[in-house]
């Protein structure tokens, strides 16, 4: 106990059979409620005194502890299992304090048949044989860290090893998977080097080991020392640059310190962790690769953020109903874009010693924002709370836009900048430096407009009118720039070879401009750097031109496969018959298996004989990860042709095993699209209801959600019954929204409905004028009784045949 006696003990434990409980202090008694295990002592443990607890359990974890075996549909010789405790997942398989704020020692013992490894956080300290002939391996994390950071893997791996400086450094991989391993892993070294040399602090723990699994629920899950990484990683030398690991190798190994060293103190926070391991990822690209290369994937996420719909979210917040809602772009890109400004502000030097600062300080401990800050204001001498409270405690982003005028008398350039975002309480006017760039003859000038206002004007007196205008041409800061250029810059502009970003920007503001074509092929086939050219592809396929579409054509011999993938997405773009034949022979041409994709989709745009032989062909293929197969079914799927209803079944009838876990599902989800508009429903409602109990999780979920689509309301009695899961799982969410459809389908239409209510309305209309034509006749026969109305009878006759008429 900490600072005063402890009476009761409430530990997290989510459906855990709990036998006993026994403790060094005297027990009053224990309950488990299914969420807890809560512990009274006889009387209240007195301050700082330790004490120990032990408790006898068992269970059947439905989160936390994943296996993967034969029985659920994987290879004998890849059986495993692997935990995951994030966010608050480590409750389902061992009780213990299920938050971030608490920090502690662990040990994990685990019990395999010989054969198999066994893999957890620190280092391993025995290998025994137990009573019961099983290997008994027990490692021991000995530096305290969070209950979410403690991982189990066990199972069949193999693994390929090396060494940095003293650190232990494995993968491990299923034993099927094996040959992919050393390409994924090839980055590692290198990345722990990086890192100790930028971050100023050596990597603080025993080992560091890299666990392939498969169908992990995430991209890769940063243990202490023992990091969990998706099967999804693995890939092969024919991809080229399309499929690397370095990027989820270098942002999972960051974690190690931020994240696993120093810990947030609450989700809240998660930008610590996350803000932090995405932008010293991209600290590596730009190590690797080179400055271009890591501005280039600011640049795009940047874009990714200003898409961001309802931005109405600041980075730290607590109105959350979930801390899982917290692993959004907040604390992802705009966690590491906010490092980013805070570099270009303090200077590379200042901005590192802040860093290894606020990591000695709060080592094997937790931290929120505000110790962030108060280190870079101890440290720098300034104040950075109007930084904090705008970036970080506020939401969006400036949006910028701006107007450019020269005044030849003057020799002045008169920028304009106006903030255009929505303001509210959450939104605010942003203070911020806003660098802006002149080239021309004279050379460059690079002036600071410090924006503060709603709209403000700045001056900037210069030697003659410059050629080109960039504004924050390093891009340092977060802001969405509404500033086009006249013409005759941006073609200087897009020449420029010494800015990257210059260049790019200028490629996508020439987007669908016809009279810019062969400038943009000249840069799609010549410029130094890969996204540049990409710009162009993209803005080429925007003329939507047979002159565009002959330039991307020509264009396909690149030997960056990210602009060879680019350009054949922009000719797929094109429906013509000179891209449709282009596709057809490129297909056959191509070797890389993503490139190959996107042509095979392209394909379902068209309907004929030779583009169904084509996609039956891929459809039944062999490839890496089943791959081809799946694009044809996504082309299949577009084609929306329900002959394919046949083969498509027969193929995930006969080859299941080939398929990812991920492939088949969207392989159901296709043929129940196909078969949703047909009479007879038999064959694929039965085919689907065989694995509606299929022991992969994400199959079941594929399945339900399949059965929905199909239409067949033959299908409601057995999704009745997954109504009786617990009210979090997907399956059941997932059962009910597809029983939903599936009733709604067998209502008459609003359609429907509103034209019986207007016949009921004409009924009824007829109805009553039959009334009244009934009242006249008999009127007509009293007059015509008459002899003196005659005349007049004849005239109400014409007058009541004009109304009926009418």
């Amino acid at each position: 106990p900490i600072a005063k006696p402890l009476a009761e003990l409430k530990l997290d434990a989510v459906d855990l059979d709990v036998q006993k409980v026994v403790s060094s202090e005297g027990l009053q008694g224990w309950q488990a409620t299914g969420k807890n295990v809560i512990i009274t002592f006889e009387k209240p443990m007195p301050a700082d005194k330790e004490a120990t607890v032990t408790i006898t359990y068992s269970g059947v974890p439905r989160q936390g502890l994943y296996f993967r075996t034969p029985e659920l549909g994987y290879k004998p010789e890849d059986e495993h299992l692997w935990t995951q405790g994030e966010t608050t997942e480590a409750r389902y398989w061992f009780p213990c304090y299920d938050s971030p704020n608490e920090k502690f020692t662990s040990e994990i013992t685990c019990h395999v048949p010989d054969g198999m490894v066994v893999l957890s956080n620190g280092r391993q300290v025995s290998e025994s044989q137990d009573a019961n002939g099983l290997k008994a391996v027990r490692w021991a994390q000995e530096k305290p860290h969070a209950s979410y950071l403690i991982c189990l893997c066990a199972g069949y791996f193999k693994k390929v090893e090396s060494k940095y400086k003293d650190v232990p450094l494995a993968f491990w991989t299923p034993v099927s998977q094996a040959e992919q391993a050393a390409l994924s892993f090839k980055d590692t070294k290198e990345i722990m080097a990086f890192f100790e040399e930028e971050i100023g602090i050596p990597y603080p723990w025993a080992k560091y080991h890299q666990v392939v699994v498969d169908d992990f629920t995430a991209g890769g899950m940063e243990n202490t020392s023992i990091t969990v990484l998706t099967d999804r990683t693995l890939h092969t030398p024919a991809t080229e640059e399309l499929q690397n690991s370095q990027g989820l190798v270098a942002h999972e190994m960051a974690h190690q310190w931020f994240g696993d060293l120093v810990t947030c103190k609450d989700w809240s926070h998660l930008w610590l962790n996350e803000g932090f391991a995405t932008y010293y990822d991209a600290l590596f690209e730009g190590h690797k690769h080179g400055k271009d290369s890591m501005n280039y994937g600011f640049y795009g996420s940047a874009k990714g953020i200003f898409a961001a719909p309802n931005d109405t979210n600041s980075i730290v917040r607590r109105q959350m109903k979930s801390p899982d809602e917290m692993f959004n772009y907040l604390a992802y890109p705009k966690g590491s874009w906010v490092l980013r400004m805070l570099r270009a502000q303090l200077g590379d030097d200042l901005y590192r010693q802040c860093i290894k600062t606020y990591i000695e300080r709060y080592q094997y401990k937790n931290a929120v924002t505000e110790n962030l800050n108060a280190v870079i204001e101890e440290l720098s001498g300034r104040s950075f709370d109007r930084f904090f409270d705008q970036w970080v405690y506020h939401a969006h982003h400036p949006e910028l836009t701006v107007a450019y005028s020269w005044d030849e008398k003057t020799k002045l350039a008169k920028v304009t900048v106006a903030q255009t975002q929505k303001l509210s309480e959450d939104v605010l006017l942003f203070d911020f430096p806003l660098a802006i760039r002149f080239k021309g003859k004279f050379g460059t000038q690079n002036q600071t407009a410090q924006i503060r206002r709603q709209s403000e004007e700045f001056f900037f007196s210069l030697p003659e009118a410059p050629e080109i205008v960039r504004l924050d041409p390093e891009l340092e800061v977060l802001a969405s720039i509404n500033f086009t250029p006249p013409q005759n810059m941006l073609n200087a502009q897009l020449a420029d070879k010494s800015d990257m970003l210059g260049r790019l920007r200028a490629a996508e503001q020439l987007s669908g401009k016809r009279e810019a074509l062969s400038k943009l092929k000249e840069v799609l086939n010549n410029d130094s750097f890969y996204g540049v050219r990409m710009a162009a592809a993209q803005s080429i396929r925007a003329m939507q031109t047979d002159e565009a579409l002959e330039a991307l054509l020509a264009s396909t011999k690149q030997a960056d496969a990210r602009v060879r993938k680019q350009v054949s997405t922009d000719i797929a773009g094109f429906y013509r018959e000179a891209s449709y034949a282009g596709v057809l022979r490129l297909l056959d041409q191509e070797k890389n298996p993503e490139i190959k994709a996107v042509y095979i989709h392209a394909l379902g745009a068209y309907h004929n004989s030779e583009v169904r032989g084509k996609l039956l062909d891929y459809l039944n293929s062999d490839s890496y990860r089943n791959q081809l197969a799946d694009a044809a079914i996504g082309a299949i799927r577009a084609q929306d042709d329900s002959s394919y209803i046949e083969p498509l079944l027969t193929c995930l009838q006969n080859k299941e095993k080939a398929f990812t876990t991920q492939g088949f599902g969207a392989g159901l989800s296709a043929l129940s699209h196909l078969a949703r508009n047909e009479d007879k429903k038999d064959r694929v409602r039965e085919f689907l209801l065989e694995r509606v109990n299929h022991k992969k999780s994400s199959v079941q979920l594929a399945v339900i959600n399949a059965l929905g689509t199909l239409g067949d309301a033959k299908a409601i009695a057995v999704l009745e019954k997954f109504s009786s899961l617990p009210k979090d799982t997907r399956e059941r969410s997932a059962a009910e929204k597809a029983v939903a459809t599936l009733r709604d389908a067998k209502k008459p239409s609003v359609e429907l409905g509103t034209l019986r209510t207007e016949v009921l309305s004409l009924q009824k209309e007829n109805r009553d004028l039959r009334k009244d034509f009934d009242l006249l006749k008999k009127q007509l026969e009293a007059l015509a009784a008459k002899p003196d109305t005659k005349a007049k009878t004849n005239r109400t006759a014409n007058v009541v045949k004009g109304n009926r008429g009418s």
